[in-house]
């Protein structure tokens, strides 16, 4: 109940108000019956914008840390992100990523429409990163298609490291259903698993128009980390040369 008050009453129309979301392809998410939404993910705004712009819930799954922090604080964060569409990750199975299986596969039972990034983080640069097989493992297991979804202008909206950019006007597309019914029973063949992810994020990356890099975006950080380091490493060492320079007896 409390959130379709926040879809329809409260944050929802606030978001159409401010931001004026577009959506293209909507007729592509199924009226009813379970199913995945795969999208890229540009900015932590995406799961506000993409569920915003069709009228069915859509569930994420978030860490369990959400909605375990005692006092009231915790009862307010765990009513707003229970409210907002989002379950904690079930890590009863030892592990982030199997419990995050394990809760989209219960949801997409029950007839859910769950919100998946496949590239696990967000783009840090805008550009789409290699996507993780858990998408295409949920897809068999649950025998549900798989839409592929792109968010647009989000990280204007949002950018990394900031709380707010420059005003832009976010869109969503929507693409056409993906069934991979013809892999069923080969949800444990890594290279089913790697050609299926591999194929949601190129419809992915043909909605949304980034640039694909084939490398997952946790790696891409850091080498970018590193190199931002080594550079900056480097001005110094400059730095302290040009001042041994200047100070250095005759």
């Amino acid at each position: 109940m409390f959130y379709w008050f926040l879809k329809f009453l409260a944050i929802g129309p606030l978001i159409k108000l401010i931001f004026r979301p577009w959506a293209e392809g909507t007729e592509n998410v199924p009226k009813e019956g379970a199913a995945i939404l795969a999208s890229n993910h540009l900015s932590y705004s995406d799961w506000l914008f993409m569920p915003v712009v069709i009228p069915r819930r859509v569930t994420f799954v978030a860490k369990a840390e959400y909605f375990e922090t005692p006092g009231v604080k915790g009862w307010f964060q765990k009513t707003f992100f229970s409210g907002a569409g989002q379950v904690p990750i079930d890590r009863s199975s030892g592990s982030a990523a199997a419990g995050a299986i394990a809760a989209q596969l219960k949801l997409l039972e029950e007839g859910e429409l769950c919100g998946i990034y496949p590239e696990g983080t967000r783009s840090h640069d805008g550009k789409l990163y290699r996507g993780r097989t858990g998408v295409a493992r949920i897809a068999l297991e649950a025998g549900v298609p798989v839409i592929p979804v792109a968010v647009i202008n989000s990280d204007v909206i949002a950018p990394p490291g900031k709380v707010f950019g420059t005003m832009a006007r976010p869109g969503v597309r929507f693409g056409k259903p993906l069934d991979f019914g013809r892999y069923e029973g080969l949800q444990d063949d890594r290279y089913i698993l790697r050609a299926i992810t591999d194929e949601i994020m190129y419809e992915i990356m043909r909605l949304s128009g980034q640039e694909y890099v084939d490398l997952y975006a946790q790696d891409a950080k850091k080498r970018d980390r590193d190199a931002e380091r080594e550079q900056a490493k480097v001005a110094a060492r400059a730095e302290a040369d040009e001042v041994w320079d200047e100070i250095k007896p005759d």
